[in-house]
């Protein structure tokens, strides 16, 4: 749908991805579409908020150690931990090595098991250690990170959510928004975020724009490598995977933004 997403899908975005105070009025698919395609405004808003604590900690004296902490923290806060929740889940899953039944039965129980704690550990390690590197770099660098990665981490979403991506449960929240935006819609987005991101990268110049828009791309190539195998072990996506794959990107966004 090329039409521009309405106040439902907003409230459908913020209202799902994040613990902002929007009440979702409407659940059905059209409403799940404009939030999908919203998604990544989601992620601005908490790239944002992240950003701006980390800023804050530094501007008062913390070291970029810490001021990486907090930036890391924010993001697991302002979504309930729900992301970081969905990449353990889906570890375990995958790590199981069983069926596809019996991997969505370990997914569905509420206990973490070991691949999901490795998981957890690794990315959160990944994270903290590039937002570190990055605000030595320089305050502006650093914050640019956390709003980049959170960005691309719910453009990863919106693409998860394209049509032809099938649902592995006919229930839940991966059912609801599975297969809802139409594939040159999800494209559309990603290019105005890439762009976005590239202007975003200007201040720091030619390396600045090209880092960050590589980072973007990068995010979503290794979101989509994880959409895929899911889907190929799963037989489609789940609430979890949703959340697995922003972890994914966001991650990924991070690495790219600090390298060279």
């Amino acid at each position: 749908m090329s039409r521009t997403p309405s106040p439902d899908g907003l409230r459908f975005a913020f209202g799902t991805l994040t613990v902002f105070p929007v009440r979702v009025t409407r659940w059905d698919r059209e409403a799940a579409r404009g939030g999908m395609l919203c998604a990544p405004l989601a992620g601005l808003a908490v790239g944002a908020a992240a950003a701006g604590t980390g800023l804050l900690l530094l501007f008062l004296g913390a070291g970029s150690l810490l001021a990486a902490v907090a930036t890391t923290a924010v993001p697991a806060v302002l979504t309930r931990g729900l992301h970081l929740d969905g990449l353990a889940d889906t570890a375990d899953g995958l790590g199981s090595g069983k069926p596809a039944e019996d991997a969505l039965r370990i997914m569905k129980q509420s206990d973490i098991g070991p691949f999901g704690v490795l998981a957890l550990l690794f990315t959160l390690l990944a994270q903290v250690a590039a937002l570190a590197q990055a605000y030595d770099g320089s305050w502006a660098r650093g914050a640019l990170a956390a709003v980049v990665s959170a960005t691309a981490a719910r453009l990863a979403l919106t693409l998860a959510a394209r049509s032809g991506v099938p649902a592995a449960r006919p229930e839940g929240l991966g059912a609801a928004v599975a297969g809802v935006v139409p594939s040159g819609a999800a494209l559309a987005v990603a290019a105005a975020v890439t762009l976005a991101a590239a202007a975003a990268g200007a201040p720091l110049g030619p390396y600045g724009i090209a880092r960050t828009a590589v980072a973007v791309l990068a995010a979503v190539a290794a979101a989509e490598l994880l959409l895929r195998h899911c889907v190929r072990r799963f037989g489609g996506v789940t609430g979890d995977v949703f959340g697995g794959v922003a972890e994914t990107a966001a991650t990924t966004a991070l690495v790219v933004s600090v390298l060279g």
